[in-house]
């Protein structure tokens, strides 16, 4: 099983330049192929019930899969052509998601993120 994200990083760009891709690879060309992925994954969900996005299966869940695998390794190649760390850049917006929504305001279940925020900014 391959689990670190260093590893899919480097085995995505020698895929790359192993195609001589890398001259189309800049960051503003890789966004736009990035809106594109999840375009393709919004479409699988479109037009299913709250209740059936639940449960994707068969086709359509191998589908879904290689839409989100796409997503992931665009991030990948962003991050890897602006040298971000993506994974620490997800921790440090965790901990800022911590400091800016404290769990407290949200045990009931009844609050949105969107609703703190507006009444935390007046």
């Amino acid at each position: 099983m391959h689990d670190s994200l260093k590893e899919l990083t480097k085995r995505h760009r020698v895929f790359v330049e192993e195609r001589n891709w890398q001259q189309h690879q800049s960051p503003k060309n890789l966004i736009m192929a990035l809106t594109g992925e999840v375009g393709e994954l919004t479409e699988l969900f479109q037009w299913l019930t709250p209740e059936e996005s639940w449960k994707v299966e068969g086709e359509r869940r191998q589908a879904v899969a290689e839409e989100m695998s796409d997503v992931l390794l665009y991030l990948v190649r962003i991050a890897d052509e602006l040298d971000i760390d993506l994974v620490a850049a997800a921790h440090e917006k965790c901990e800022k998601n911590d400091r800016n929504y404290p769990r407290e305001e949200f045990l009931d279940g009844k609050r949105r993120p969107h609703e703190y925020k507006e009444t935390t900014s007046r």
